[in-house]
């Protein structure tokens, strides 16, 4: 089947490395800030208007993934010791079928979750490992626009047509 917007049940967001540039800060109290890209929260915004499920899974349970997943108005899956699993329930609950599924994933605990898929994407920077199994390979890091090349170039959505005429 071939990558189209119209082949896509549902885009699945790993967060750590895809969302972010997998880089964690740490104050003197602990405190964890990660950086993510504003150009994907216009990207989350097209997605919505384009009434297109999007959700992020992510290996640990994090309040800084919870507050970003907020802040893009999508469901956050966290703490999952096995995200194909997790995809595989999520698809039975929400009626998905896994091959029109899009996955967006970095690193080795991305790895059955991509096989699990009927799409695969990642960040240029991802584990290769990851780069040999996906479908492409993003010119952009994890955590600078990554969702936003992926529906622009690879997708190509017109925000500005999406944005302004719904």
């Amino acid at each position: 089947m071939k990558l189209s917007i119209n082949n896509i049940d549902a885009f699945i967001f790993d967060f750590d490395g895809v969302l972010t540039n997998n880089l964690v800060y740490l104050d003197q109290h602990g405190t964890e800030t990660v950086c993510c890209s504003r150009a994907d929260g216009l990207a989350f915004e097209v997605l919505r208007k384009l009434n297109m499920p999007a959700y992020i899974l992510s290996t640990e349970v994090n309040p800084v993934v919870t507050a970003r997943a907020k802040k893009l108005k999508i469901p956050v899956l966290q703490g999952l010791n096995n995200k194909a699993l997790a995809l595989k329930s999520l698809a039975k609950e929400k009626n998905y079928i896994m091959d029109r599924i899009l996955y967006i994933g970095n690193d080795l605990n991305d790895y059955y979750a991509i096989k699990a898929c009927g799409f695969s994407v990642c960040p240029a920077d991802s584990h290769q490992l990851i780069k040999d199994i996906v479908d492409i390979v993003l010119k952009t890091s994890g955590g600078m626009g990554v969702a936003r090349e992926l529906l622009e170039e690879i997708l190509s959505i017109d925000f500005i047509k999406i944005l302004h005429n719904n």
